[in-house]
């Protein structure tokens, strides 16, 4: 269930968890230009947007990918929970780590390993929400 209306609640991470980048390790991608990465996710209603998103964050180790695309963690309102659809634009800061290629002498164009803070927004798939 989700929190019950009027509810106060804040996420507090007491210790870094496995997987998860720190503040620090964002800032410090934030530092370098060449290693940012903006994606927006654009799409009609109900085609997928807010499940893909869901499963970008999971890969960064914020929420389980059990959940990923039930979860709809960037829907933060209440209205959007309970009506299972996006209403405002959010967006969430991730961490990029490619893993080297298992037969790097295959790989024709390989890009290296270094992390990449990628920038998604997810959006609404309506164009107005302006009238609730």
């Amino acid at each position: 269930g989700f929190p019950q209306a009027g509810a106060s609640w804040r996420w507090e991470r007491k210790e870094k968890m496995s997987g998860v980048p720190s503040v620090e390790e964002l800032s410090e991608l934030m530092r370098e230009p060449s290693r940012v990465r903006n994606l927006c996710v654009l799409a009609h209603v109900d085609h997928g947007k807010t499940s893909m998103t869901d499963s970008l964050i999971a890969s960064n180790g914020i929420i389980s990918a059990r959940l990923a695309g039930k979860l709809r963690f960037m829907d933060t309102r209440e209205d959007e929970q309970l009506r299972c659809i996006t209403m405002k634009s959010s967006s969430i800061s991730l961490k990029y780590q490619p893993s080297p290629p298992v037969r790097p002498s295959t790989v024709k164009h390989h890009t290296g390993t270094e992390a990449h803070l990628i920038n998604v927004i997810d959006s609404p798939g309506h164009v107005d929400f302006c009238s609730e």
